[in-house]
């Protein structure tokens, strides 16, 4: 290419502009979809910025708003190698948006060059009436007195040089020329990066699945009435949100019997997710629950108890659905006639009919299943689990979450998407604030170590909330039917610690459920399809296990994000170690993988990133048993018996000076 023949868009641009602004964070896709982040947490954002030269280099955060159309302006400070960053406090959910500007500081240069040759004891009086100008013109910008009269000052050549010049570079006047730059051949970033604000509960929360109408007198249907009382036995193990699967009226039409049969009695429940009868579908309540104002008062009182219900939304319907008369047109259509009910071979769901979102009244299709959504936010429910919506058209998700956040930024949305990594992460990038994950099926210290890596560090944390789940209705995994007491032990100690997100489906997790049905990895007698009976009283129910393990979470805000997780070396393969810190709170876990027999080892900390110095003593207090240990160094020895607990939480406290003599600071 010849000279002459530069690039248009560069010409036209002002060529005056020297700084390169590049890889801005937080960023997902360029821009494309939002990062997120929570409320009332500092935001960092970063940057490079690049130019020719020695020249000094600024530049500012801006930031703005949900509706605001003025941007704040943070400094950014420089961190090496052309790094700079600034972090500001997000303090109302919604969607903001951040940019970057940057500049050369003539002004910042000026003063570094002045100052290097007075010590070398180089004349600088030119070099003073340099900076005067550069003064005045940031007195005008300004508006600032100080600056003009600084300038007045560097100017006048009847004052000492010595005088002048230590005016002119003192530190605050620097700073203060800093904050008021010259921008006129300033560079901003291309476009504004959107930034998803959500409430804590979106990055930090604790799952609590049952069936409400299981929850009835013995062999009989349970109501709202009945479920509430289900409400302070999950709120008294510190869970935050109870989910229901499907509340709607079940279709009679090809209704499944027990355990998936095809011949179902007339007594016969059916599954909650063949959705729609004679009474409604998807904004109507199953009459034998109770009324819209049952469901109400539910709510009601899950509130009191601090908790939120989150609704399982099901985009599909059972052939009994009033959609299906009223809009035959949203439903894929066989040549025979008949409609084109769900599989996933060799799975038949002869009961539910998908929506064809390749339909031609598309838009209409879209509006209702909005609708849905709006009709329960109007009900009280702001935490949706939505049933596979990787089976759903993906720009659908991104509109309709786009949608329902813009007049309710406060609604969560977790994804039960267990399919493939990239199209989970496009459900998320699309608006989903969680999602189920590989972690129910993940069991060896590989597995968990490269699992965890991936998702803690960008790009995948600035949009991808996992949330780890050891069981579902759909899920009873091989280790859980045949590892015993131990291997839940294990599970509720990995899933709740990795994650800070996470959930169970009970009372069958609390109480061991274990037993498949033959040749699927799912419960036998499942409440899929009929009504169970739970007692809650057993005595080797693990709720108190589990009441402890969410007690420890919510004191420790180590455990209250995934981010800062390091996995700390182990000399035995069976014993998994990691930690996680939030300022002075530091958790430290060790856990047996295997739940059949007792293993020891030693552990190499990496005290570096414990906050902890090499040559000092500190305490471990497992949270689990109340036990106190006395560590030194980085290299110390344990043992776990997985009959006894399989498991260390390990809160550290230090500076320790003698097992009879410490301090510790939480």
């Amino acid at each position: 290419m010849r000279p002459t023949e530069v690039a248009s868009d560069v010409m036209e641009e002002n060529g005056r502009r020297r700084v390169l602004i590049e890889a801005p964070s937080p960023t997902v896709d360029g821009g494309r979809y939002p990062a997120k982040r929570v409320a009332g947490e500092a935001l960092l954002a970063s940057c490079d910025l690049i130019s020719d030269g020695h020249d000094v280099v600024g530049g500012a955060l801006l930031y703005r708003r949900p509706g605001e159309k003025e941007w704040v302006r943070v400094t950014l400070e420089a961190k090496g190698n052309d790094r700079f960053e600034a972090t500001f406090t997000p303090d109302v959910i919604g969607r903001w948006e951040i940019s970057f500007e940057a500049w050369i500081d003539h002004f910042a240069t000026w003063a570094s060059g002045i100052a290097k040759k007075a010590k070398a004891g180089q004349d600088v009086t030119v070099e003073l009436l340099i900076g005067a100008k550069l003064l005045e013109e940031a007195a005008a910008r300004s508006k600032v007195t100080l600056l003009a009269d600084v300038a007045k000052l560097t100017a006048d050549a009847k004052k000492p040089v010595d005088e002048r010049l230590r005016a002119a570079i003192a530190p605050d006047i620097v700073a203060l020329v800093a904050r008021n730059p010259d921008l006129e051949n300033a560079t901003r970033t291309p476009q504004a990066y959107p930034i998803t604000i959500d409430r804590k509960l979106a990055r930090f929360s604790a799952w609590y699945e049952f069936f409400p109408r299981s929850t009835g007198p013995e062999g009989k249907h349970g109501t709202f009435a009945d479920a509430e009382k289900r409400l302070s036995y999950a709120a008294g193990m510190g869970f935050d949100i109870i989910y229901l699967p499907p509340i709607h009226p079940i279709g009679l039409a090809f209704r499944k019997g027990p355990n998936n049969t095809l011949n179902a009695s007339a007594t016969d429940v059916g599954s909650p997710w063949a959705i729609g009868a004679k009474e409604g579908g998807h904004k109507a309540v199953h009459p034998e629950l109770g009324t819209l104002d049952d469901f109400r008062h539910f709510v009601k009182r899950a509130k009191e108890l601090k908790l939120e219900i989150a609704l399982d939304i099901a985009f599909q319907v059972s052939p009994d659905h009033p959609y299906v008369k009223e809009h035959p047109e949203w439903f894929k259509h066989r040549p025979d006639g008949s409609i084109q009910y769900a599989e996933n071979p060799p799975k038949k769901y002869q009961d539910v009919y998908p929506f064809e979102f390749e339909c031609k009244d598309w838009k209409a299709l879209w509006d209702e299943l909005l609708s849905v959504f709006l009709f329960w936010v109007e009900n009280g429910v702001t935490v949706f689990r939505v049933d596979n919506p990787h089976t759903k058209a993906l720009r659908f998700w991104e509109w309709c979450i786009g949608e329902i956040q813009k007049k309710h930024p406060e609604t969560i949305f977790l994804a039960e998407a267990f399919t493939r990594p990239k199209l989970m992460y496009a459900l998320a990038k699309g608006g989903f604030s969680q999602s189920y994950t590989y972690f129910t099926w993940r069991h060896t210290k590989d597995e968990f170590t490269r699992y965890l890596e991936e998702l803690r560090k960008p790009p995948v944390s600035d949009f991808y909330r996992p949330n780890f789940w050891p069981n579902t209705p759909d899920i009873l995994p091989e280790h859980l039917q045949f590892g015993g007491r131990a291997v839940f032990l294990q599970r509720i100690v990995l899933a709740a610690t990795l994650a800070s997100n996470w959930g169970i489906y009970g009372p069958a997790f609390e109480l061991m459920e274990h037993v498949a049905r033959p040749g699927a990895e799912e419960y036998i007698d499942n409440e899929k399809f009929q009504l169970r009976t739970w007692n809650l009283e057993r005595e080797d129910s693990l709720r108190d296990v589990i009441t402890r393990i969410n007690w420890i979470r919510k004191e420790n805000a180590a455990l209250q994000d995934l981010t800062s997780i390091v996995f700390h070396e182990t000399d035995n393969e069976q014993l998994l170690c990691y930690s996680k810190r939030s300022g002075d709170n530091v958790v430290l876990v060790v856990v047996n993988l295997d739940p059949n027999h007792k293993h020891s080892g030693f552990v190499n900390l990496d005290l570096d990133a414990l906050g902890i110095p090499w040559d000092e003593r500190f305490q471990v207090h497992d949270a689990l048993s109340d036990a106190r240990y006395y560590w030194a160094g980085a290299k110390n020895y344990l043992e776990l018996d997985p009959a006894i607990m399989p498991a260390h939480v390990f809160v550290l406290r230090h500076k320790v000076r003698s097992e009879h003599d410490f301090e510790y600071f939480l």
